[in-house]
C-alpha cells in the first residue's frame, strides 16, 4: 500500500503552515484537511511498514513544504523579515556582532553601518552588538560586505527558529506519571498557559501562552519535573524565535540554575547561537534539542546538531520513528513523540505529535541522572544504560542509542 497523493498533499500543506501558526500560538490545522496525526498513523497502522518509494514521497513532500512555509512566512511579514545570504529567514535590517572589540566596531561604522553598544548576555559571558544596516541595503549584501571588509568579525544574521511539533486534536488522559525529579529544567519555547515555576519573555508581547509551549512544559512536568523554568522567545512577535532571543533565554536559564535545558526548536547553523550553546555547556548545562519535523531530506537541524547537544527524535506507540522526523549531524536518543496527551494554553487536553514533545521527556531523564549524582560529562553514559535499544545497530541513524522515557506516554 502506498500513501495516496491527497494524503501527501495534506501533509505538505500542514507542514507548510506549522511555523506560522505556532509562532502565533494557534493550533495547527487547515480547514478541510486531516491533521498530521490522522494523516500518518492510520496509513502506517494498516501497513506496519513503509513500502519502497513511500519514504521518498513523504521526504520530498516535507522538503517542498519546508520551502513553501518559509515563502509564506516571508510574504506575510515583509516589514520585519527577509532572507539572509544563506537564504534563511531572519530579522530585517539587523545584523549581530558577537563579542566585538573596539577595532571591529570602528571598522563597521566606517562602512556606513550603525552598531549599537555591545550588550552583555547575562549568564553566558557573551556580548552582542545589534547593527543597523545602511538604508536600502539588503541583509544578504550587508553580510557579504562585512565578511569581505571585516573578515575577523563574528557576524551573524538574526535567523528564526521554528517549533517542531503540532497540536492535532482533543485528547484523553494526560501522558506522564514519572517519579519526582528535583534538578531544575529550563525550556526555550513559547510561554505555558499552565503554571510553571517561572517564566520570562525575550520577544515582543512575551510572555504570551502558546499551545506548543504549554504542551512541552506540561509533558516535562508529567514526566516528573518539579522545577520548570520557561524562556518565552516567541511572545506575539512575527520575528519571534530568533537567535538573539534564544541566546538571551539560554543565559537567563543558566543564571536561574537550570542544569538541563530543552529546546524544541529547529533552524540553521547560526554563529551567535553556537557560541551561546557552548557558553551554556561551559557553565555545566546539558542541552537537549529536537531534530524537527521537516523529514529526512531536510538540512541538518540546529541546535540539535551542535557538538555536545543531546539530539532527540520521536517514535510512535509501536516505537517506530516518526515518518516526518528531521535529522541532525548526530542522533543520540529517541523518546515518545506521538500518542501523547498534554494540555494546551487553555488547559484543554489535546493529543500532540512531533519531535518537540520527545525532547522534554529526555530532558527529564537527564535531570533524573543528575539527581542521582551524574555530572554533565557523565550523563550520556548513564542514559546509555537506561536507554532501550530499538535496533541492533547502535547508534542507529533513525533512533540513536535507544528509547528513553518509554513509559511517559
Amino acid at each position: 500500500m502506498r500513501i495516496r497523493p491527497s494524503t501527501l498533499f495534506a501533509l505538505a500543506l500542514l507542514a507548510a503552515t506549522g511555523p506560522v501558526s505556532a509562532q502565533l500560538g494557534l493550533p495547527v490545522q487547515l480547514p478541510g484537511a486531516p491533521l498530521l496525526g490522522a494523516v500518518v498513523d492510520p496509513v502506517l497502522g494498516q501497513t506496519g511498514a513503509i513500502l519502497d518509494g513511500t519514504t521518498g514521497q513523504v521526504a520530498s513532500a516535507l522538503k517542498a513544504a519546508r520551502l513553501d512555509r518559509i515563502d509564506t512566512l516571508l510574504r506575510g511579514n515583509r516589514q520585519s523579515l527577509e532572507r539572509d545570504s544563506a537564504g534563511e529567514v531572519a530579522r530585517r535590517g539587523v545584523l549581530l556582532l558577537v563579542d566585538p572589540d573596539a577595532a571591529t566596531l570602528a571598522a563597521v561604522t566606517q562602512l556606513g553601518f550603525a552598531p549599537g553598544e555591545p550588550a552583555a548576555i547575562d549568564g553566558l559571558n557573551l556580548t552582542v552588538s545589534e547593527v543597523t544596516l545602511p538604508p536600502g541595503m539588503s541583509l544578504s549584501a550587508a553580510q557579504k560586505l562585512l565578511r569581505k571588509k571585516v573578515p575577523t568579525a563574528a557576524v551573524s544574521s538574526d535567523q528564526l527558529f521554528f517549533q517542531s511539533g503540532n497540536i492535532p486534536a482533543p485528547g484523553g488522559a494526560a501522558s506522564g506519571g514519572g517519579a519526582a525529579v528535583a534538578t531544575p529544567i529550563g525550556l526555550i519555547d513559547g510561554a505555558s498557559g499552565q503554571p510553571v515555576s517561572q517564566t520570562k519573555g525575550f520577544a515582543k508581547g512575551a510572555p504570551f501562552p502558546s499551545n506548543h509551549g504549554s504542551a512541552v512544559a506540561g509533558l516535562a512536568q508529567s514526566a516528573g519535573a518539579r522545577t520548570v523554568l520557561v524562556a518565552d522567545v516567541y511572545g506575539t512577535d512575527p520575528a519571534g524565535g530568533n537567535a538573539l532571543a534564544i541566546a538571551q533565554g539560554l543565559g537567563w536559564l543558566v543564571s536561574r540554575g537550570a542544569r538541563v535545558i530543552s529546546i524544541s526548536l529547529v533552524g540553521p547553523r547560526n554563529p551567535l547561537l553556537e557560541r551561546a550553546i557552548g557558553a551554556a555547556q561551559a557553565r555545566g548545562a546539558v542541552i537537549v534539542a529536537a531534530v524537527g519535523n521537516d523529514g529526512p531530506a531536510a538540512p541538518p537541524s540546529y541546535p540539535a546538531s551542535y557538538a555536545g547537544v543531546l539530539a532527540v527524535t520521536g517514535v510512535d506507540k509501536r516505537n517506530r520513528p516518526l515518518i516526518e522526523a528531521g535529522r541532525a549531524v548526530h542522533l543520540d536518543y529517541a523518546a515518545p513523540g506521538a500518542d501523547l496527551v498534554a494540555r494546551d494554553r487553555t488547559g484543554q487536553l489535546v493529543t500532540v505529535r512531533g519531535t518537540s514533545f520527545a525532547a522534554p521527556l529526555v530532558a527529564v531523564r537527564v535531570a533524573a541522572a543528575l539527581d542521582r549524582g551524574a555530572s554533565a560529562s557523565s550523563v550520556r553514559a548513564v542514559l546509555d544504560r537506561e536507554a532501550r535499544p530499538l535496533s541492533k545497530r547502535l547508534p542507529d541513524p533513525r533512533t540513536g542509542r535507544g528509547l528513553l522515557c518509554g513509559a511517559c506516554r
